[in-house]
């Protein structure tokens, strides 16, 4: 390792984007003390570049951003590519207090709820797909040739996701073009989260040094699938028992289940403003297009914003430990420590409030009369972001979330994206952000 290697202390703001200053690797023992030197107004930078105005914290404060040592990933130099090196931070105050707008604090927060009210430890994994911005002609959908003619970047990224402990499961191929997917292993708490913010950094770092542009942008190409993130929890009791599985129930999954599913869905249209978080997310959502059209709990059905995934007997698996939900309406524009967090708190709500075990679709939509269509909420996401802010506005408890500065700081980040994007059509609001994201 070179003395003048460099590495970066970094968190990941409200857009979704990473941002942090560099170190001299040799010195960074020094740094873990006390971190470096941040801006509460950093917080209010847009994905597009420019701050937010008005925001709530104007030019004032000092802020510390403080390296978690259990974080540290580096991937060893390249050709022609120094080796990239970084440590993921929390936001605290110059005392070292977590600051209120820290995403990885409110998780941290989130998550002692849960163990305090309900007992429960989280096992969450997040699954992203994302597509590589080249000229020539796509294969077929989900093909081996597809994959191979991307070589060696599909060896590479694996490589380098195993080196950073994120445990990547598959690589393959999916619908659009040059579009693939890489779900990981489950990880308890936290760690989830921050597998997802160094799985989209370390997949761009390879794709550059490959010379390509890897996006995960929503949506691309208006008239294709789009990419999005599918956030898999279950919860744990103390001794590491799934508190999800109850083989006497419908699809497995317990009453406790059944009530944080319930939340999850009462205040479905609010999480859309935290987890399909830019003004092209809204478009991906749609039904028939594959993510999340119905704002229901199904069964083996991909067009559901809350999926019951099978549980598979082949081989012998213990079915508890298998058995899990999946919230389909997250994309890679949504803070991954926000977003978790708010899934985890409408579903306490649901638990807290009781709330009755929703109706399992158990069919294709289009197999849907009116009726049924409107019990099984089809269409009902927001299906733009402004909509989805309203949402939010109007849903008390969700809002109630977070702290009114935070609350403040996110909705004046978004409200200056709309701003920005009101006089580009779709697809041209597609480009914008597939060179962002």
């Amino acid at each position: 390792m070179s003395a003048s290697e460099l590495v970066a202390l970094v968190c990941c703001d409200l857009g979704s984007i990473v941002r942090g200053r560099s170190v001299l690797s040799d010195k960074l023992g020094e740094y873990l003390r006390a971190g470096v030197s941040w801006v509460p107004a950093n917080h209010a930078l847009t994905p597009l570049g420019p701050v937010a105005e008005p925001n709530p914290f104007g030019s004032t404060g000092d802020l510390r951003l403080l390296p978690d040592a259990d974080t540290r990933v580096r991937v060893g130099a390249g050709s022609g590519a120094s080796a990239l090196e970084l440590v993921l931070c929390d936001l605290v105050e110059t005392d070292g207090k977590p600051w209120e707008c820290c995403p990885r604090s409110f998780l941290r927060e989130t998550l002692r709820e849960l163990e305090q009210q309900l007992g429960a430890r989280l096992l969450a994994s997040f699954e992203h797909e994302f597509q590589l911005l080249i000229d020539s002609p796509p294969a077929l959908p989900f093909t081996l040739e597809e994959q191979r003619l991307l070589e060696p970047f599909p060896a590479r990224v694996m490589d380098a996701l195993l080196d950073a402990g994120v445990e990547p499961e598959r690589f393959f191929a999916e619908y659009a073009e040059h579009q693939f997917e890489i779900p990981v292993a489950p990880a308890e708490g936290v760690t989830s989260a921050d597998r997802s913010v160094v799985l989209k950094v370390l997949v761009r770092e390879i794709a550059r040094r490959e010379g390509i542009r890897a996006s995960f942008v929503p949506l691309l190409n208006p008239a294709q699938a789009g990419n999005g993130v599918h956030i898999h929890l279950s919860l744990l009791d103390a001794d590491g028992a799934s508190l999800f599985y109850d083989a006497a129930q419908p699809a497995c999954l317990s009453e406790l289940g059944m009530r944080f599913a319930a939340g999850i869905l009462r205040h479905a249209r609010a999480l859309s403003a935290l987890t399909a978080a830019s003004p092209v997310s809204g478009a991906r959502l749609a039904p028939h297009r594959w993510s999340a059209g119905a704002m229901c709990l199904a069964q083996r059905n991909r067009e559901a914003l809350l999926r019951i995934p099978p549980v598979v007997a082949l081989g012998g698996a213990d079915p508890a430990s298998q058995l899990h939900l999946e919230y389909r309406g997250a994309d890679a524009t949504a803070n991954p420590y926000l977003a978790l967090a708010a899934i985890l708190r409408a579903g306490l709500e649901g638990v807290r409030a009781g709330l009755p075990a929703p109706p399992i679709l158990d069919r294709d939509l289009a197999q849907l009369d009116a009726r049924e269509a409107e019990r099984f909420g089809v269409g009902a996401l927001p299906g733009t972001l402004e909509e989805s802010l309203r949402a939010l506005a109007d849903d008390d408890a969700a809002r109630a979330w977070m702290t009114p500065l935070l609350y403040d700081a996110y909705v004046s980040v978004k409200r200056a994206e709309l701003d920005a994007a009101r006089d580009l059509d779709l697809e041209e609001l597609c480009q914008r952000y597939a060179a962002i994201y």
